[in-house]
């Protein structure tokens, strides 16, 4: 290999036998005899990926750094991912510095084809911030807008800046999580780093490196430069594009990255980033070059296009000024050792040096479906081989958890197996034995004295990806999607107003702050921020509601109507329960060793909240009582899988299995299902619907009836009488809010004594669940498959150029595309257009006014590969798995709800490829503030995996009324969705309730609180509305002492020392929920003494307060005629506080002594 790669000479020398993952071990190899840095050019982003996970393991103390390309298309209008930019801009900045450590560089063909910023641009503009130094603020702010960070409210991406009087939240490039710098005056305090979902600080840090995130800075030079650059490129005439003017203001605009150029002297490559390097090329490389430079030059052809009527032009830099070309790639390469890796064998006359590496053993696929006790036994063979000529074998998996599943599985064949963190230590391992790694390899191979045999070499095909970490997203969207001037809310005594906003009002001498309501007749309420939990969201339906009359008796009327029928439902759903826990099932469990290997089959790694739903349906099933369990989950987020580990239990213990779906699509989605992973067991899967022909389905109904069918997967034709089971154990029910009403109650008689599972794709909110628990058993999967590659988001205006390469790069890669328009009416429209775009695409239309069968027909067809593109309204079929469709369209985004643009963009990207999804509306159309809001949500939900929290938040009503099996959206509208499951929770908690059990507390109320005090969050501590608005819900929902002391040290981390004013509002809600255990309705306090008044004017211990006040210094506490308790005293205000709270704690301990008694 050395004496390959010594020459200077521009030739590339080709090094044979390097099949995936041996390149990372040469690559180690190669770092050890080069004395300079390393430039690794993948094919591709998901080699670059491959590549480096690979290299961390190999090589653990080397640098490594990743330089992708712009994920966007050359000649875009849609800015590169800003993630992106800052890795590779962090990349460059770093590449100035000295190297600490062997270095390498991983980049694309796509990344090293383009050109980039010299070196001079970013010359002494990376910081070194460090504790105890000291920094100017102004001078800070300065350096971060000129270095192209974003300045927000709250830091949630790379590249994004906050400040808060001496506190500053910056996301810098190139680094996992964002720091928080805490200045006192102008000297730097102390630095921590925290976790932007939850802006909790994480770990201190003594200094950190602040470097650039963008390309260029809009300083003056820089837009002097474009502005001159542009007009000689354009013409004068060109000074009235929209890019011009917003450069000239200083401002940026989407896309502007495409014009780089213009604002540097000249660019240059990667390569002058790095001397003394030495190349290695991937496989391939040299035809993604060719390919990548005809996809540049065809864009910059079609871009110089006349523009169609109604599109902004499109000014494109000649490609020489931005990209390489052949003979600029083959320039930087020259006079530098440059190697090609190939993974075939040296041909026998060939140039180069072969490696002796090989593709590994395909164990899964030398032995039949029939037995997969042949692989293990294949296996140690092959290990035992290996050994005798001086060969380690390493079984590798893609994650923690499946390395420990491969490791029990070949322990219990009687393999000697050793589990390593990384390669430094795995080297040790003794001959004979198997060592096992966490590496991302897709296939094994055999080199030298190494054996690599990978997860899929070993059980068939997997997919599954190591877990990126998920972040709890639930309180940033509980802050985000609060409720905004203008929304309905729902106040408990009064009914429904509108949110007007927040004002500051004086009560007594002190400012409190209040949200200010209106009401029908423009009549206003005031309500104290402490007491926010009397308000609820109406819901996302708001049109036609109308406002309630303050004091009028029609919202008190519809509450008690409500009450009563919430009462009923509640009821009724008891019964059901208490009915079938009196019930007996079959006790099924799983059958030993083989429920292993079952597992196994599942080509992925299991999310937490799978694990726990597959956990709790063996449970349900081993419990001897009929299981009547929900798993609600979105699309593709694993519910099939809980109901296969569930057949299988049931089938292997030889009970049958019914599977209801309610379209025969879906019917014959799930055959195929579980046709694949019962293969090989003793186990018969049938399929009974409108697609089977009247002879299979005569000899499925009669297998059914003598048992020898195990599992059977069918429509409603399932429910018919025809049918009869010798021994039905297992009823699962998929999307079971699809079928009619004549079809559930026939579902209802078939599930007395059997464990019934129901599937759902309706996003559930978590009040909903919390409602329901222990009436209907509920498993909630909310976290997506840990492989999933984020689906890549556009938000622009329909660009026919961007539409057309997005249609013909997914019809390339053998995958087809879904097209969404918001109203039946627009379909012929933008088939016409899709039809210029691209005539030689196969189109189909689907909407709602399509029969049944039709719809089945078109669907079947889509999904059988016959046509490219399906153009539909929004129904495309929630539970369908389409993996070979992997583009989305939606034309007119704006006027789609977030909750369906979430779930839509659910429908791709669900197999190995990425998905693409464009939210396009008409180039003339300007959206409206709240269109935008939503379409920028749904591209910051790519880095939350938030969507299922979401959904909820943004819940479409039908889909909760839909699941209590009740038509609830009526009732809904009454009295608004947040208020209705409080109402329901309340009612399901006091049925259930036992007899001499306390009372559940009663929400109708809330305690009052006036301390004279000043409470509120000031503007000066947080400035930015809607986040005070947030804090304020979750304040009033702290429950206890640890959730007011967490929030305490979570404001003072964010927002610095906490004013006197939101320590009050923190004591006012403690003394609150204190007020509300000891039964006390107002609580007034001032220098001079304290009034309490309690509720209804009577206390539930009258002989223990008396004893009390008894004990009391003289006249210092009375009971005055009034019934109400009067403590006479001077005090200050910590005082006045820490009297309230210690009273009310000791008249909540009197109230619960004869609570006891």
């Amino acid at each position: 290999m050395t004496a390959a790669a010594g020459s200077p000479s521009p030739a590339i020398a080709t090094i044979w036998g390097v099949p995936d993952g041996y390149d990372a071990f040469l690559l180690a190899r190669r770092l050890g005899e080069h004395g300079g840095p390393i430039l690794h050019v993948a094919r591709d982003d998901a080699g670059m990926a491959r590549i480096g996970d690979q290299l961390a393991l190999v090589a653990p103390n080397a640098e490594i750094l990743r330089f992708p390309a712009w994920d966007c298309l050359p000649y875009d209008r849609v800015s590169p991912n800003p993630a992106i930019v800052a890795e590779r801009v962090a990349t460059l900045t770093r590449l100035l510095e000295p190297a600490t450590a062997p270095r390498v560089v991983l980049t694309t063909v796509g990344g090293l084809v383009q050109r980039v910023a010299p070196r001079a641009a970013f010359q002494g503009q990376s910081l070194t911030l460090a504790t105890g130094e000291s920094l100017d603020q102004a001078f800070l702010i300065e350096l971060l807008v000129a270095n192209g960070y974003n300045r927000t409210d709250t830091v949630m991406e790379p590249g994004e800046f906050a400040t808060r009087g001496g506190i500053f939240d910056i996301f810098p490039a190139g680094e996992a999580e964002p720091v928080r710098l805490d200045l006192f005056g102008d000297e730097v305090e102390n630095i921590r780093r925290f976790d932007p979902a939850t802006q909790r600080s994480t770990e201190r840090l003594d200094r950190f490196v602040m470097r650039p995130v963008a390309d260029f800075s809009l300083d003056q030079a820089s837009v002097s430069r474009f502005r001159t650059g542009w007009r000689d490129l354009f013409g004068p005439a060109a000074a009235a594009d929209p890019i011009y003017q917003h450069v000239s203001d200083g401002r940026r605009h989407a896309g502007l990255e495409h014009w780089l150029p213009l604002f540097h002297e000249h660019l240059e490559t990667l390569i002058d980033y790095l001397p003394g390097v030495s190349v290695i090329l991937a496989h391939q490389a040299q035809d993604v070059l060719t390919a990548r430079l005809e996809m540049i030059a065809d864009h910059f052809e079609a871009r110089r296009q006349p523009v169609r009527e109604g599109e902004v032009p499109y000014r494109p830099l000649p490609p020489h000024l931005m990209y390489l070309d052949r003979k600029g790639w083959d320039g930087v390469l020259s006079g530098r050792p440059v190697m090609a890796f190939s993974p075939f064998a040296r041909p026998d006359d060939g140039p180069g040096v072969d490696a002796g590496g090989r593709p590994g053993i395909l164990f899964a696929r030398g032995t039949g479906t029939d037995s997969r006790e042949n692989v293990f036994a294949l296996l140690e063979t092959q290990v035992r081989q290996w050994a005798e000529v001086g060969r380690r074998a390493y079984v590798t998996a893609w994650s923690r958890g499946s390395r420990e599943r491969i490791a029990t599985l070949l322990r219990e064949h009687g393999m000697m197996v050793e589990t390593y963190p990384d390669w430094t230590r795995a080297r040790d391992l003794k001959p004979g034995a198997i060592g096992l790694l966490t590496m991302g390899l897709e296939r094994g191979f055999v080199a030298d004295n190494l054996a690599f045999v990978s997860e899929q070499d070993l059980l068939g095909e997997r997919i599954s990806r190591p877990p990126r970490r998920r972040k709890k997203a639930d309180q940033f969207i509980a802050e985000a999607s609060e409720i905004a001037a203008g929304d309905l809310v729902v106040h408990q005594d009064y009914g429904i107003g509108r949110y007007d906003g927040l004002e500051t009002i004086g009560v007594g001498s002190a400012p409190h702050d209040c949200l200010r309501l209106v009401y029908d007749g423009n009549e206003k309420l005031f309500l104290p921020v402490e007491n926010i939990e009397l308000l609820s969201r109406f819901g996302s339906d708001q049109a036609g509601v109308a406002l309630d009359k303050l004091g009028g008796a029609s919202w008190q009327n519809r509450k008690a109507r409500m009450k009563q029928r919430i009462r009923d439902m509640a009821g009724e759903l008891i019964r059901t329960a208490a009915l079938r826990a009196l019930r007996e099932a079959p006790s099924l469990t799983p059958a030993e060793g083989l429920w292993d290997e079952f597992c196994a089959r599942f080509p992925f790694v299991e999310t937490e909240d799978q694990s726990r739903a597959i956990a709790d349906v063996l449970e349900d099933m081993g419990s001897g009582r009929p299981m009547d369990r929900l798993v609600c989950g979105d699309v593709g987020f694993g519910k099939t899988e809980v109901a296969l580990r569930a057949a299988f239990v049931a089938a292997m213990s030889g009970a049958q299995v019914a599977v209801v779906v309610p379209t025969t699509l879906l019917a014959r989605q799930h055959f195929r299902t579980f046709s694949a992973r019962f293969a090989g067991l003793p186990v018969t899967v049938a399929q009974l619907s409108r697609m089977v022909t009247a002879k299979d389905a005569t000899a499925v109904r009669k297998g059914l009836a003598d048992g020898t069918v195990n599992i059977v997967i069918g429509t409603h034709a399932l429910l018919a009488k025809t049918v009869q089971f010798a021994d039905l154990e297992l009823l699962i029910i998929d999307e079971e809010q699809h079928f009619g009403v004549a079809h559930k109650e026939k579902l209802k008689a078939l599930r007395e004594d059997v464990h019934v599972l129901t599937l759902s794709a309706t996003p559930l909110p978590r009040t909903l669940q919390l409602a329901l628990t222990g009436v209907r058993e509920m498993s909630l999967i909310a976290t997506p498959p840990t492989d999933r590659l984020a689906v890549r988001t556009f938000i622009m205006p329909f660009d026919s150029v961007v539409i057309r390469e997005a249609i013909q790069r997914e019809r390339f890669r053998g995958g087809q595309i879904f097209c969404v328009v918001p109203r039946i009416e627009d379909l012929d429209r933008m088939a016409t257009r899709l039809h210029d775009i691209v005539p030689d695409a196969r189109m189909v239309q689907a909407h709602g006014r399509l029969s049944p069968t039709e719809l089945e027909r078109v669907m079947t067809e889509f999904s059988d590969g016959k046509y490219d593109i399906l153009l539909s309204t929004n129904i495309v079929e929630s539970g369908l798995d389409m993996p070979a469709v992997n583009t989305l369209i939606i034309h007119r985004a704006d006027m789609f709800g977030l909750g369906q643009l979430y779930q839509l963009r659910g429908r791709v990207g669900r197999g190995k490829q990425r998905g693409y999804a464009y939210l396009t509306w008409p180039q003339t159309h300007v959206l409206s503030a709240a269109a935008e809001k939503r379409l920028e949500v749904m591209q910051t939900l790519d880095t939350l995996g938030a969507g299922f929290t979401l959904a909820s938040h943004d819940l479409d009503l039908r889909g909760a009324g839909n699941l209590l099996g009740d038509e609830q959206s009526g009732h809904i509208r009454e009295v608004g969705i947040e208020l209705y499951q409080q109402m329901l929770e309340d009612a399901v908690a006091e049925m259930r309730a036992e007899k001499g059990r306390r009372k559940i507390q009663d929400r109708d109320w809330t305690p009052n609180i006036i301390l004279g005090l000043p409470v509120l969050i000031p503007e000066t501590y947080v400035t930015d509305l809607p986040v005070r608005l947030g804090l304020y819900r979750r304040i009033a929902a702290l429950a206890g002492d640890a959730e007011i002391e967490a929030m305490e040290a979570e404001l003072v981390d964010r927002f610095g020392t906490l004013p006197d004013e939101v320590r009050n509002l923190l004591d006012v809600v403690a003394i609150k929920r204190l007020c509300r255990e000891a039964g006390v309705e107002r609580l007034e306090a001032g220098p001079k003494g304290m009034v309490i008044q309690f509720r209804g004017n009577h206390f539930a211990n009258p002989g223990g307060l008396v004893t009390w006040i008894a004990t009391q210094k003289e006249g210092n506490v009375r009971l005055r005629p009034d019934h109400k308790l009067a403590l006479v005293r001077e005090m200050t205000n910590a005082q006045r506080i820490r009297l309230a709270k210690d009273t009310v704690l000791t008249l909540g301990r009197l109230a619960g002594q004869e609570k006891a008694a």
